[in-house]
């Protein structure tokens, strides 16, 4: 594959970071498919919302957690783009409790999405990577993955397993040039973020010494960067993306 012909599959893209990176790239001029996994209203919004301006933009929906469903994506992105340079995996959920209170299924469907959907996306794309001898892939991971955050153990583990996974393949694949790293958002203004009480984000502002909360655009730019040739030799890295809350 050209390196030049861009072209990008992401994961989770109707909301929040991920709409911000569909955004991104499409405004690039990639050719973008992304999924989704429930509205398929907001996603032909996205999809009207993008095409007019050049480049072309589809939507699939798909639940990351399902190994058949990522064969169905990945063909259909490939039938869609021709072929996939970049892969970003964005498609994550959580549910949170006191490990005390968490059961089992919470955990396990938490880990299905957030790692194995990981697992499942990388598998399949990195094949016609290979056969290209190119490719990006962009694991979306968080800096509790790095820190722990009480409450969140399934969610945690599942973004520190994203970081072992990122470094993992970054050395199987370095040879192919294929490049693998992982973006860690911090505290970023989302849907979840607005729902929570004035103490509670005061308090999260103060572990943060730029003293205030970080966009979904904040972190659309960085996965940008990796998506590009500027990132050629970089590598199985973690880049936090926090306004310093993680040193």
């Amino acid at each position: 594959m050209e390196e030049n012909k861009k072209t990008a599959l992401v994961t989770g893209g109707t909301r929040g970071i991920g709409l911000a990176i569909v955004r991104q790239l499409a405004n690039e001029g990639y050719d973008v498919v992304f999924t989704f996994s429930s509205s398929e209203e907001k996603a032909k919004a996205i999809v009207d919302e993008l095409s007019g301006n050049g480049p072309s933009v589809f939507s699939i929906k798909a639940d990351a957690a399902s190994f058949e469903d990522t064969e169905k994506v990945v063909n259909y992105a490939i039938e869609k783009l021709g072929n996939v340079g970049v892969l970003v995996n964005n498609a994550g959920i959580t549910k949170d409790a006191l490990l005390l209170r968490m059961t089992e299924e919470d955990f396990d469907k938490v880990i299905a999405t957030n790692l194995k959907g990981v697992f499942n996306y990388s598998k399949l794309i990195s094949k016609h990577m290979m056969k290209n001898k190119y490719g990006k892939v962009i694991n979306i991971s968080s800096v509790v993955g790095i820190t722990g955050n009480p409450g969140q153990v399934n969610y945690v583990a599942s973004k520190a397993g994203v970081i072992g996974f990122t470094k993992s393949m970054a050395k199987e694949f370095g040879t192919k040039n294929i490049t693998v790293n992982a973006v860690a958002p911090g505290f970023i203004e989302s849907d979840m973020t607005s729902k929570m009480n004035e103490k509670a984000i005061d308090a999260m502002l103060g572990m943060i010494p730029l003293k205030r909360a970080g966009k979904p655009e904040d972190v659309a730019k960085v996965v940008s960067f990796l998506a590009s040739n500027a990132a050629n030799y970089i590598t199985g890295q973690v880049i936090k993306v926090d306004g310093g809350m993680v040193m």
